[in-house]
């Protein structure tokens, strides 16, 4: 790993991801530490970094919509009964400390503020692993603390009134191409479909790559897959599909995603016998 700020996490020898822990970024974009560009074994990229159709969309990283009431996801803020609206109530995440750090992976302290309050520690762990010639997993737990003496909740536009908006939590910036790319579960094909409904992994396809995204912990796989193919291409895994989640004070909330990252177009059977390897189960 190189750079004070860009650790680069290796398979192998080879770069895989780098990690822009202090982005330089206007606030409405709700500054965050992020991968990107996270690659292929043979170098494709596979996140995007600012895109022309959504700004704010920052590589691989967690971005929440709403914590009581402020913005740590970028740009518009939805309003019940109003839409999308312009508010000047972006957080930041800021990068505090990196506990661990390997050519493989680290570990980071952050801090979430919004109007000069701490609201969240984060303790973010991250680690890349070999699976085979042509496939990698990224491992990313994020562990989410309550830093303030009363409640808080997490929400998402979806749980604010927009249907189907359900965005908030991890979250996969992929990279864009000339066509959208093709996603499915184990049992199900298209973003109609898979978009909103629980899977114990899900695959998002384009010309020469392949992402396979896996809940690792039994937690997480009870969040619901937030999908976009056709619009943009992005994966999430959601914190607040339908309640607002509340954190006590001092409680954690944890959340692990693995994410296979292949060269060529897998199929089911071999999206689904990368995830056993890279989850174990």
């Amino acid at each position: 790993m190189t750079g004070a700020d860009t650790p680069v996490l290796r398979v192998a020898g080879r770069p895989v991801a780098r990690y822009l822990t202090r982005p330089e970024l206007p606030a409405r974009l709700s500054p965050r530490p992020c991968l990107h560009p996270v690659t292929t074994l043979a170098g494709t990229p596979v996140t995007e970094f600012r895109p022309a159709d959504h700004l704010h969309h920052l590589g691989v990283g967690v971005a929440v919509p709403d914590v009581e009431g402020h913005n740590f996801w970028g740009g518009r803020t939805y309003v019940r009964g109003h839409g999308p609206t312009e508010l000047d109530n972006h957080g930041a995440q800021r990068h505090t400390a990196f506990q661990l750090r390997d050519p493989d992976g680290f570990v980071e302290e952050l801090r979430w503020v919004a109007a000069g309050t701490e609201l969240l520690r984060e303790r973010r762990t991250v680690a890349a692993t070999g699976l085979t010639a042509t496939a990698w997993a990224l491992d990313f737990t994020f562990s989410l603390t309550n830093a303030t003496g009363a409640p808080l909740t997490l929400g998402s536009p979806a749980t604010n009134g927009r249907p189907g908006a359900a965005y908030g939590g991890f979250f996969w910036r992929a990279r864009k191409e000339s066509a959208a790319p093709r996603v499915f579960t184990a049992g199900r094909e298209g973003e109609p479909e898979v978009h909103g409904h629980r899977a114990d992994w899900l695959a998002l396809t384009g010309d020469t790559w392949s992402l396979v995204f896996a809940g690792a912990t039994a937690r997480t796989r009870r969040d619901p897959w937030f999908v976009r193919t056709e619009e943009y291409p992005g994966v999430g895994s959601s914190l607040a599909h339908d309640d607002r989640v509340a954190v006590e004070p001092g409680d954690t909330l944890v959340r692990r995603i693995v994410t296979v990252v292949a060269d060529g177009r897998l199929d089911g059977d071999g999206a689904a016998a990368l995830v056993r390897k890279a989850v174990g189960r």
